[in-house]
């Protein structure tokens, strides 16, 4: 047993308020030692037992809602609060809007001591059946004698046994018990760990990661189940570059990673989504990042070029831009449009996107953000606007080289509250910068997964003549 936590075999029930509510949606009860209650809300007076200990705080069972808090209500999904997919499926939809924006409002005050002139009013979407990504365990059960398929529990390490998801979108919502199933005939069964789901707006795709290859029966178990499903397989036996399409019966494999077609006998159409406000198809490969929510993305895009402001006279910068979801809707109003990002099987989908939706005002780079770029070509360049969309770490590597430019604004979308609050800070305190609005994004309701963007401008004297 680890020195830094330990499970508590015998302890006595407890009673108090819920204070608060952590990263994750736990509530958190004040008094003595902290303790994370799962399924407790702010305001709640609860029964509770304490079961693990850690150093600062101690894990907790919720025995009993004592007091409701008047934002419950009662979760849709029957595996709630075993399923670790969700984590607020029990606090109402605007009541979870207000913890993230409480969330973020904390982090800029405390973490970057700014204050926006103006809070935007959140983003928000569908609230169910809207992840067109995810990640899902699959397992052999040999007591059960079946394969489950789903997300990981939310206290244990073990595939949760459901048999619908109210997240996911269709048709994958309705579609774990019978993919299970099929996966269950397979002789490879006890040999899939994980399978990746993106959904398309042509088709559905499933990327089984194998650790045997399939036999010739279970390719046709396989090929069956996605002609009668819809779907379309493809196999990963190794890293991200040994991704293959499942070819139909007698066909040969197709590389996942190229957005154009391979010169084959009629080979599938490349997985898409469309941006319809601005008359965009973006092609991207089964396990490419693409925004999880389809309507908040294409929300987002829009509400980012409402901020941005740009015009046939702007010159913009898009770091960390993907296979192209903002760069190529900004390149649709702005003079001159450059993307970079950091890895370069995207960059090649973005270029392809921009050739496919001809698009000749937009260039893209690969480059690693996480340091410096001073020498980079593409940043010796003027540029009016910058959009930031980095991972979770955040975009310090950047912050000073984008200070440099001095453009009119800064449009930072974020996927970490704690990370935007650093470099917030550090454009504003370090570089003259101005908060100028912030707000949330409802990527992922019923989770504590906070989306959020922040528009900054130069003070007063310090940046670019518009």
């Amino acid at each position: 047993m680890s020195g830094r936590t330990r499970r508590i075999e015998s302890a006595s029930e407890e009673t108090a308020t819920v204070a608060a509510l952590t990263h994750d949606g736990e509530g958190i009860v004040r008094g003595g030692k902290t303790a994370f209650v799962a399924g407790a809300l702010p305001g709640e007076r609860i029964r509770f037992r304490r079961t693990r200990r850690h150093r600062q705080h101690d894990e907790a069972q919720l025995l009993e809602v004592l007091e409701p808090s008047a934002a419950r209500v009662r979760p849709r999904c029957a595996h709630f609060g075993v399923c670790g997919g969700c984590a607020l499926q029990h606090l109402a939809c605007d009541a979870q809007i207000e913890t993230k924006q409480a969330e973020l409002r904390d982090n800029l005050e405390r973490v970057a001591r700014a204050t926006p002139r103006e809070w935007l009013a959140p983003l928000r979407g569908p609230v169910w059946n809207y992840r067109r990504r995810a990640r899902l365990g699959v397992k052999y059960v040999l007591k059960k004698e079946r394969v489950l398929v789903g997300f990981r529990e939310r206290l244990a390490p073990y595939v949760a046994e459901v048999k619908r998801c109210e997240i996911l979108a269709p048709p994958l919502a309705e579609l774990l018990e019978p993919l299970a199933a099929m996966l269950g005939r397979l002789s490879i069964r006890q040999r899939l760990p994980q399978i990746e789901v993106a959904v398309a707006d042509n088709v559905v795709a499933l990327v089984l990661r194998v650790l045997q290859a399939p036999t010739a029966g279970d390719r046709a178990v396989l090929s069956e189940f996605a002609a009668a499903q819809r779907v379309r397989f493809y196999l990963q036996p190794g890293g991200l570059d040994s991704v293959q399409a499942l070819p139909p019966a007698g066909g040969a494999p197709e590389s996942a990673k190229t957005a154009e077609p391979a010169e084959t006998a009629e080979p599938a159409e490349p997985l898409w989504y469309a941006l319809p406000r601005f008359g965009l198809r973006l092609e991207f490969a089964p396990t490419d990042f693409v925004q999880i929510n389809a309507a908040v993305n294409e929300a987002l895009v829009s509400r980012a070029l409402e901020l941005l402001q740009p015009d046939r006279n702007s010159s913009v910068l898009d770091l960390y831009c993907g296979l192209g979801n903002f760069t190529l809707a900004l390149a649709t109003r702005a003079g001159r449009v450059v993307g970079v990002e950091g890895e370069g099987g995207l960059v090649e989908r973005a270029r392809h996107n921009a050739r496919r939706n001809e698009l000749t005002n937009v260039e893209f780079h690969a480059a690693d953000l996480a340091r410096p770029q001073q020498a980079a070509p593409w940043l010796a360049q003027s540029y009016t606007h910058v959009l930031l969309d980095p991972p979770r770490a955040g975009a310090s590597g950047m912050l000073a080289s984008v200070a440099r430019l001095r453009p009119q604004r800064v449009l930072y979308i974020s996927c970490h509250p704690g990370s935007l609050a650093r470099d917030i800070g550090t454009l504003v305190h370090e570089h003259g910068m101005l908060l100028r609005a912030a707000g949330v994004v409802d990527m992922f309701p019923h989770t504590a997964h906070v989306e959020s963007l922040a528009l900054l401008e130069p003070a007063a004297g310090t940046g670019r003549t518009s």
